[in-house]
């Protein structure tokens, strides 16, 4: 099976380097993924470097925490929309979420949403692993309330990436219509396909190469 349009090619460490951004660029041009994932300082460069490309430009907001404030999140969106974005991945609040307040965490995926409207879709990021099955489940369903396009499982810098269990539990809560990504410790083939079988419909990952290689890779 060819996982390459499932694929957001991500380099989101702190000390990437712009020859780093240029060969994740490149690599998801020759291979035909359906993004590059990238921290905000880098939008513009990837914007311009795919502009005569079907690959997407996505990147993050609130990362990856989730702790900014709710004015922070949609002038961060606004930001790396007007820099060239095509997609955002934005951080709930996940403190929020854990207290019970449901209100917060949905105005806060509602003023990205609205920022980003008619302009760049936007996935959810809830942080799996730090969320019981019933706040997996709430966490979703208020990013589906907000008009969110997906739901995202992790940032990759938390205890633990994505979980086939996880996105199962996405799936079954959003529904046949909402994307879910699954994200963060997926380095093989093997684990991608478990990923698309429990309901992903994109993966997150550093390891692209070597999944499409039908190596074991490293990294995010």
């Amino acid at each position: 099976m060819s996982f390459n349009q499932y694929i957001d090619h991500t380099i989101l460490k702190a000390e990437t380097k712009k020859e780093d951004v240029l060969r994740i660029i490149k690599e998801a041009k020759e291979n035909h993924f359906c993004s590059v994932c990238i921290n905000p300082t880098w939008v513009s460069l990837a914007a311009k470097e795919l502009a005569d490309s079907d690959v997407k430009v996505c990147t993050v907001i609130g990362f990856p925490l989730g702790a900014n404030t709710t004015a922070v999140k949609a002038f961060e969106t606004t930001d790396a929309i007007n820099n060239g974005a095509d997609e955002v991945d934005m951080v709930i609040n996940i403190g929020a979420l854990r207290d019970g307040n449901e209100e917060l965490v949905l105005n806060d995926i509602q003023a990205v949403v609205d920022a980003a409207k008619d302009k760049a879709l936007v996935k959810v990021i809830i942080e799996t692993a730090l969320l019981t099955d019933e706040e997996i489940v709430k966490a979703c369903q208020l990013a589906q309330k907000a008009g969110a396009d997906f739901v995202k499982t992790s940032t990759g810098f938390s205890t633990s990436g994505a979980k086939a269990k996880d996105v199962a539990l996405m799936r079954q809560t959003v529904g046949p219509d909402m994307g879910v990504k699954a994200s963060g410790g997926i380095h093989t083939a093997q684990e991608a396909q478990s990923m698309l079988d429990a309901g992903a419909t994109r993966l997150g990952v550093s390891a692209s190469m070597a999944i499409i290689a039908g190596e074991k890779g490293t990294g995010y």
